[in-house]
Order: C-alpha cells, then structure tokens, then sequence
C-alpha cells in the first residue's frame, strides 16, 4: 500500500492541528444554535470523527451518502445513496467533506437540504482543490487547499482503497494509469 503513495501531502500531526483549528472556529459559530453536522460517506467518516472531537458546543449528527465519481473523474450526475436519518428542519447543518473537487456534489447537496427547510448550511471540507471546480460554491471551513492531485488516505481513496492510511499522500500515476 504504502509503495503506491508517491508523497505525504499532509501528515498525521498536520492533520490533528487542523482538526483543532477547524474544531475551535465552528464551537465559536453554532454556540447556542441547533447544529445538525452532516458526514458525507465515505470519505469523511475519518475527518469528521475527529473534527467532532473539537467541536465543544451541543450537535447531532447524521450521514448521507452520495456519488458522483467512477474511477478519478466526476461524471456530473449525483446519485442519493443514503439519505439523511434526521428531518433537517430548522436545524442548522453544516455539512462535512472530505475535499471540495469539482463543487457538483456540495452544490447539489446544498440545494436539496435547503429545500428542506434547513434552518442555514454550511460546509466544512478537509481539502479545497479549486483547480477542478465545476460549481459556484466556497466551503465556509477549509482545512487545507491541495493542488490538482490525487489524493488518498484519511478516509479519501482509489476504487475503495487506501481509506485507512493516516495521512493523506499524493497516488502514484502509475496505480491509475495516470501521467507520472
């Protein structure tokens, strides 16, 4: 596993300390409100675990999962596969990600919660990669911005592998069939 990782994007510790920072910023802004974070599976399962541990104010939480990928490329279409457990209703959501691409997902996501009368939305993503955006969306909690590569690790993966590395690294080329 470890031999298909062409680099350590972000370590271990790097990646505690923006857990922390992300945890701090978002206890400031829903003290008090009616927090719903919202884990969008699978990917965010592992950043999220640790953003909740950091975040000190009263939340629930919940899980979507949705698709818009096959293989290293958006197909554009988002596809519900788990939907939401809690009536969003008032509640203010933040959702969590574990990187913003092509924006398609997030946007999409955005609108369906809204029209559910979701009291606010907010996003939180562990990794922004603007060079790919298809969407007009901005996270409101941006752990890092990454360059145009593909990324694995920390819950993130290539055709549902390398999800349990505790860092993120850049996938070697040749596992993909990419340009090296």
């Amino acid at each position: 596993m470890e031999k298909d990782v062409k680099s350590i994007l972000i370590s271990e510790e790097e990646i505690k300390q923006i857990c922390k920072r992300l945890g701090e910023q978002i206890t400031r802004d829903y003290e008090g409100k009616n927090l719903l974070v919202v884990s969008v599976l699978k990917g965010s399962i592992m950043f999220m675990a640790d953003l909740l541990r950091e975040i000190k104010c009263l939340c629930q939480i919940d899980f979507l999962s949705v698709s818009s990928y096959s293989g290293t490329k958006t197909t554009g279409v988002v596809k519900f596969k788990k939907d939401l457990d809690i009536d969003p209703d008032g509640m203010d959501i933040l959702i969590v990600e574990d990187i913003l691409d092509s924006g398609v997902t997030l946007s999409y996501l955005s609108g369906v919660l809204m029209g559910r009368n979701a009291n606010s939305i907010k996003i939180c993503t562990l990794l922004d990669k603007p060079a790919n955006r298809r969407a007009d969306i901005k996270a409101d909690y941006v752990g890092k911005v990454i360059p145009d590569e593909f990324v694995i690790g920390y819950g993130l993966d290539y055709d549902e592998k390398y999800r349990n590395l505790p860092y993120i690294g850049i996938l070697a080329p040749s596992v993909y069939g990419g340009e090296e």
